[in-house]
């Protein structure tokens, strides 16, 4: 599914834009951007691809496919240290607090980490959440024999457990526990089990860039990553409005549902303290060399990893420009 943008003039420059997931209610922001000329004001002409995971962006934008994605920067990580020296980088940090979670059914004995034991787990093999798995599992001090984890598809991952044949699943927080509302499943029967909150110190998605454009391009990088700032400013002060420009583009959403997808999102992950404090976009280095150290418990880096083989803040906007209300 392709976003359609405001009529652009001769000299915009085009920036597709990929997504790691469909048009729900953390997409908005981006589309609220489109409507509001905010782009264009940028001389950006923008259209934005819909993906189907965290790891989705990352090839798309590394081959140069797309000039700029949006995917999670642990799996950036290790797709860098996999595929040395391929031009994509994170460029701006959206969620702050990741949304990887487990979701549980408190109905079928899933309340906290330890529950998982002796329990399924359905857990789609692409998906980001599943990727920090292991290291959820070792802060918590998981008998990883004791569960049984069970593949399965993004479509079919939350239908799976509203019927109750898995008694947990991984996923992002705002996706999962508001999908499993939708397919009727009591919100006091759920728990949400946030790895930010049982020792998992990693960052979540960013917006990353192919670095052969960007230093070709950089300003249009840094006008993009300007606008992205006043969607997402835009959205935390009007989330309805926002979730109106996501309609646009998906009909068939639930707005209210959408809008407390969006919010959800604002309140965990991208409105953080740290973000109201030093504004949006940014990394405190000290975490991210934290993050690295993490994912080596888990994952064995060919190479030895380094913050700048992952990062480059230098396109991001400051000030006002970076400030969320």
């Amino acid at each position: 599914m392709i976003a359609a943008t405001a009529t652009p003039s001769w000299a915009q420059q085009a920036m597709p834009f990929a997504l790691d997931w469909k048009f729900e209610g953390p997409a908005a922001p981006y589309f609220l951007a489109i409507d509001k000329g905010y782009f264009e004001q940028k001389g950006l002409e923008v259209e934005i691809t819909e993906g189907k995971g965290s790891l989705d962006a990352i090839p798309k934008v590394a081959t140069g496919a797309f000039p700029v994605g949006f995917a999670d920067i642990n799996s950036l990580m290790r797709f860098l240290d996999q595929n040395p020296g391929a031009p994509v980088r994170a460029v701006m940090m959206v969620y702050d607090k990741p949304p990887f979670s487990v979701v549980g059914r408190k109905s079928l004995g899933v309340e906290a980490p330890k529950d998982l034991e002796g329990k399924v787990l359905g857990a789609p093999p692409p998906d980001g959440a599943w990727a920090q798995f292991p290291i959820f599992a070792a802060e918590n001090d998981l008998d990883m024999d004791a569960i049984t984890v069970e593949p399965v598809g993004f479509p079919t991952r939350e239908p799976m457990l509203a019927e109750g044949n898995v008694a947990a699943v991984t996923g992002f927080s705002f996706s999962s526990t508001l999908n499993l509302i939708r397919l009727g499943v009591p919100k006091d029967d759920l728990s949400v089990l946030l790895m930010s909150d049982y020792g998992v110190q990693l960052y979540g998605n960013a917006i990353i860039v192919n670095t052969e454009f960007a230093e070709e391009n950089p300003d249009a990088v840094k006008g993009f990553l300007e606008a992205v700032a006043m969607g997402w400013t835009s959205a935390i002060a009007n989330p309805s409005e926002a979730i109106d420009s996501l309609l646009q583009r998906n009909p068939a959403a639930d707005k209210e549902l959408e809008i407390d997808r969006l919010q959800m999102a604002i309140d965990a992950n991208v409105l953080t303290d740290w973000v109201k404090e030093n504004g949006m976009g940014g990394i405190d280095e000290s975490r991210f060399e934290a993050a690295i150290e993490q994912t080596k418990t888990v994952y064995e880096f060919q190479t030895t990893p380094r913050m700048e083989t992952f990062w480059d803040g230098s396109y991001l906007p400051s000030g006002d420009a970076a400030k969320l209300q």
